[in-house]
């Protein structure tokens, strides 16, 4: 039977913990806390430990230790504890982590599952306690788990990680590329070693930055890092922003999703920042990425390449970087056996298995069952969404709002996702369908795909066969070959499907495509798909929680030192319509620094702003030349005083004058947007 036992945290007491039948000689884990931090360790003396931590300055902070131990606990179940303490007190929030994020790895021993069990009714003792506030039910579903730079590592992660960061520390390569396929933990070995490299000495001084291009993915990776010790929302970069720093080391994750110069929105601007670095205007965001940092760790999967604007497998090839693999399938409980069967399926080959235990993967007949099949299992294990191509129009589309749905298969009537930022996690977004730019690099429990009329299946040919004009993305077709559309949109598929943790559902909109995956997967014999109940709720829901507006996202705005200004958005940002007035003009933009932390302006947030060139007071964008940067202004009759409110003192106000120097102001403060405004 496991047992915590609470001693105070002080010389005094150690002696009490030298006494206790576990304090001496006994694997125990414990947990030091003081209310706001907290720190867990693993050790077989814990008297001993605990002389060693009270001669730490972090630790003195610290003033309880709760020791958990068991008759039945040895050194690798004492390990393992001591590993998911650190996950799930990261997750849960309520206290900062002092540990640093090396060394936590998966390993099996024997009995492993009993201490699993143990380590379940340990954290719900610790519930009740107080020491921790939600359930691990809840925490395995959140955003702050998957993405943390906690997670315990597999053998290759960790082996890739270390080789990377002794190569950085010895100079020995500056560029790496890391391949691996979907639910191989490409995204938590990015954000590890974020943690890892600014924990360590030999590399804390190093200038990081997480470049992620997809929008909502760097929205979701921005909230994680703002929660953990060490690091900051403002190192998670879109490929615009390494331009306006230079970096040590960027980590650049879905870097198959760095762009080139064809199917943008923005080709002037995009020449620019070639020009801005010296590159001729065929250069790509990955000639952005190598320029401005001295070491570029990609992690990159060519098979997850869906737009002609992405950057070129052959321009990867090309770079003198170090490689590496990632094989260990950390997301799809069927393993690596899923992954082949669905590379397979597209690839006009026979799988080798056909059947997962323990996975629920099935292809539906009826579209309104499977959409239902998604909201019980939502409701059973929560994260279970819908996500299909794009091969129906967005009428729902909050700029143009031409319509009530978007999809209609059978009299089932769907709407696109409502938000493009986050959607995962969004209120409304069971009721919705997802597409590839709002799920890619997301993990759900189930997920259900949708594949549209765009792919069909040719019997005389035995082949596939894609319908242009059924694919919708406009940017994503124009300009291709046949033969490089149908890449674009089975990596699109491929991508879809890898997403389910626990299972995968599938309707197939062709007739003919769904008879020959039915049949290479021998199903044609199989007993039909049965539902177990009824989920009564509508197939379609309003999707707007409040009405907004999309507004122009420009990154970045310094907080601190003026920073050149990119007149051109190349993202918009959904805000409720509520914190706009009429007949005015907004724009949100991404800050910088640290300048204004005394207005609550942090790196990294997002600020709304009014369009207004005759400010004379209050907090305004002031463009200085070529760069902008956000401070409280004051009009003097010989120009313009910027102040800054700072709690570093090195930040000092500063006298523009039209004599020294060309300014004006672009913008007025209105507030800062939570990530629910956004």
């Amino acid at each position: 039977m496991s047992e915590i036992k609470t001693f105070q945290f002080n010389k005094e007491a150690c002696i009490d913990i030298k006494e206790y039948r576990f304090g001496k000689n006994w694997p125990v884990v414990y947990v030091l806390e003081n209310k706001n931090e907290v720190y867990v360790g693993q050790t077989v003396n814990a008297f001993y430990r605990s002389r060693q931590h009270l001669e730490n300055p972090e630790r003195q902070r610290l003033n309880t230790i709760h020791v958990i131990s068991d008759e039945d606990f040895n050194l690798s179940a004492a390990v393992d504890t001591e590993s998911w303490l650190i996950q799930f007190f990261a997750a849960d929030g309520k206290y900062l982590i002092q540990n640093k994020n090396d060394g936590l790895k998966n390993h099996q021993y024997y009995d492993r599952k009993k201490y699993e069990t143990k380590f379940e009714k340990t954290w719900e003792k610790l519930r009740k306690m107080g020491i921790a506030l939600n359930t691990l039910d809840h925490l395995k579903n959140t955003d702050l788990f998957k993405y943390s730079p906690y997670k315990t590592l597999s053998e290759d992660q960790l082996i890739v990680a270390k080789a990377i960061v002794k190569d950085i520390e010895q100079n020995k390569a500056s560029t790496f590329i890391i391949s691996g396929k979907p639910g191989t933990g490409k995204t938590v070995l990015a954000t590890y070693l974020c943690k890892y490299l600014r924990d360590k000495d030999e590399t804390k001084h190093l200038n990081i930055g997480l470049v992620i291009p997809m929008t909502s993915l760097r929205t979701t990776i921005s909230k994680v890092f703002s929660k953990i010790k060490g690091l900051k929302s403002g190192m998670v970069l879109g490929p615009n922003d390494v331009v306006k720093n230079t970096y040590d080391v960027l980590i650049v994750d879905e870097a198959h999703r760095l762009q080139r110069r064809k199917g943008i929105m923005g080709y002037g601007s995009f020449d620019q920042v070639n020009i801005k670095l010296g590159l001729d205007k065929e250069r790509t965001q990955l000639d952005w990425i190598l320029k401005s940092s001295k070491y570029q760790i990609l992690f990159y999967d060519q098979n997850q390449s869906v737009k002609p604007a992405d950057v070129r497998a052959d321009d990867f090839a090309e770079l003198n970087a170090k490689k590496y693999d990632l094989k260990s399938q950390m997301r799809i409980q069927a393993g690596d056996d899923f992954i082949h069967c669905i590379d397979s399926l597209f690839e006009l080959k026979d799988p080798s298995v056909k059947v997962f235990k323990n996975y629920d993967f099935k292809i539906f007949d009826k579209i309104e069952e499977m959409v239902n099949q998604i909201k019980i299992m939502d409701a059973q294990h929560k994260l279970s969404r819908v996500v299909s191509g794009y091969a129906w129009p967005w009428h729902t589309n909050p700029k143009s709002k031409k319509g009530d749905y978007d999809i209609d298969i059978d009299g089932i009537k769907l709407i696109w996702n409502s938000k493009t930022t986050d959607w995962v996690n969004s209120p409304n977004a069971l009721n919705e369908v997802g597409c590839i730019h709002t799920i890619q690099g997301y993990d759900l429990n189930f997920v259900g795909v949708i594949i549209g009329p765009e792919l069909a299946y040719d019997p005389a040919l035995q082949k596939l066969v894609v319908n242009k004009d059924k694919y919708l993305d406009t940017n994503g077709r124009n300009g291709t070959e046949p033969d490089e559309l149908e890449q674009y949109i089975k990596n699109i598929y491929k991508t879809l499907l890898a997403r389910g943790i626990l299972g995968t559902y599938v309707y197939i909109c062709d007739p003919a495509l769904k008879e020959y995956f039915k049949r290479q997967l021998d199903l044609n014999n199989a007993a039909p798909v049965t539902i177990a109940k009824k989920i009564t709720t509508s197939l379609i829901a309003s999707p707007y929680v409040e009405t907004v507006v999309s507004l122009p996202l420009y990154d970045s705005i310094a907080c601190g030192d003026p920073m050149y200004a990119d007149p051109t958005s190349y993202e918009t940002v959904d805000v409720p319509a509520s914190l706009v007035g009429s007949g005015a003009k907004y724009f949100v933009l991404k800050a910088s620094g640290d300048s204004m932390d005394g207005h609550g302006i942090n790196d990294g947030d997002l600020i709304l702003c009014q369009k207004n060139y005759h400010a004379t007071s209050g907090i305004a964008v002031v463009l200085i030349g070529e760069d902008a940067t956000l401070k409280e202004i004051k009009v003097e009759r010989d120009g313009l005083l910027l102040i800054p409110k700072s709690t570093n003192p090195k930040h000092r106000p500063r006298k523009l004058t039209q004599s020294d120097e060309e300014f004006k102001v672009l913008g007025t403060f209105v507030k800062k947007l939570d990530f629910n405004d956004t």
